[in-house]
């Protein structure tokens, strides 16, 4: 008897609430414990990937997308595509206590990441963390975490990948058809639900998209270039700023370049190590001279001169064999010469020799 009701008696303190969500009003987010792998295609390395979910939980609408880490720049980013996706923002992010999003936990006041916190300050919600070890304020996006591995790992556990696009691009198709799929407790489909009730609830998106900003300050080499050192990726500055240090602020996507507040140039990010990103107008007049050089570039330099030392090039560039770079010497030292004989009408006769000798052999 004593063991019956302490059983009953311990049973009776595992109750749980039901909790009523209003439409537009949270985004559950989390990340799943198991991963998915692509293949990198240059090193046919298998590549681990984490699996960002967040639902909305009034409408059970959900988004997932898989990224490489659980880094700050990789939530932001997820986090972002997410409310994009949905085409709204909900009044608060309920958030697991992950160091991207908490930097230190706590029952009643835990301290959010200021760069998230500005994220959510950009997009006009409120970062709510849940409550920390094993909450039960965000069963719908725990539960959700449940239902992507069977319907979205386990139909994609045969498919192989070689590159993150193209695994979302497939995650994205089974989340298309999963809020497709009609409830089997209820008469419609969760975006039914998402586009009647809980789309209408949500705030507007902000003009521009949140982007994380770091500062770097780099002198620029003789190259006319300076190392990102993130990325270890070299990107070009006017040539007048050899030797002087620059600040370069960059984002995910753009990497800007300052000097003494002005702003000197644009870049796309790239992030391939040991590569080069060059604007050929920031290169001085003879590296831009020696970019151009092809037999045209040299045709056109000949036409200035005389149709002779046209003629006299065309035969140049027509003999078989011969290694580009050793012809375009062979018309820089002709182009010396013109330069140094200014009296044309002796430079002239001797490319007619020189044609004619080409000709007899």
């Amino acid at each position: 008897q004593f063991c019956h009701h302490l059983y009953q008696y311990s049973k009776s303190k595992q109750v749980t609430m039901v909790l009523q969500h209003e439409a537009g009003d949270k985004l559950m987010i989390d990340f799943a414990g198991k991963k998915m792998s692509y293949v990198d295609k240059e090193t046919g390395e298998l590549i681990d990937c984490q699996l960002y979910i967040a639902i909305l939980p009034y409408s059970n609408y959900c988004y997932v997308q898989a990224c490489l880490s659980q880094s700050l720049p990789d939530f932001i980013y997820c986090t972002a595509n997410c409310l994009r996706a949905l085409g709204g923002v909900p009044r608060a992010l309920v958030t697991d206590n992950l160091k991207s999003a908490v930097t230190k936990t706590d029952k009643y006041e835990p301290e959010v990441n200021i760069v998230f916190e500005q994220f959510g300050n950009h997009y006009g919600t409120t970062v709510y963390p849940a409550r920390a070890y094993k909450p039960k304020d965000k069963a719908a996006v725990e539960n959700m975490v449940k239902i992507a591995y069977t319907h979205i790992m386990a139909r994609l556990r045969h498919n192989q990948f070689f590159a993150l696009a193209e695994l979302n691009e497939a995650i994205a198709k089974q989340v298309f058809l999963f809020n497709q799929r009609r409830m089997q407790t209820k008469g419609y489909t969760r975006e039914e639900q998402f586009n009647s009730s809980e789309k209408p609830m949500l705030k507007p998106l902000p003009d521009l998209p949140f982007e994380i900003q770091y500062t770097r300050t780099y002198k620029v080499g003789f190259n006319c270039h300076f190392c990102l050192t993130p990325d270890k990726h070299y990107y070009s500055v006017p040539h007048t700023f050899v030797g002087q240090k620059v600040v370069v602020i960059f984002t995910r996507s753009t990497v800007r370049v300052y000097h003494k507040g002005t702003l000197l140039c644009i870049h796309l990010r790239d992030t391939r190590m040991g590569k080069y990103t060059t604007n050929e107008d920031h290169l001085c007049s003879h590296h831009k001279a020696y970019n151009q050089r092809s037999p045209e570039y040299y045709k056109q330099k000949a036409l200035k001169i005389s149709a002779t030392t046209d003629q006299l090039f065309d035969l140049i560039f027509a003999q078989p064999g011969r290694y580009p770079e050793q012809l375009y010497k062979t018309c820089d030292g002709l182009l010396n010469l013109a330069r140094v004989y200014k009296n044309g009408e002796d430079f002239d006769k001797a490319c007619k020799i020189s044609i004619e000798e080409c000709n007899y052999t």
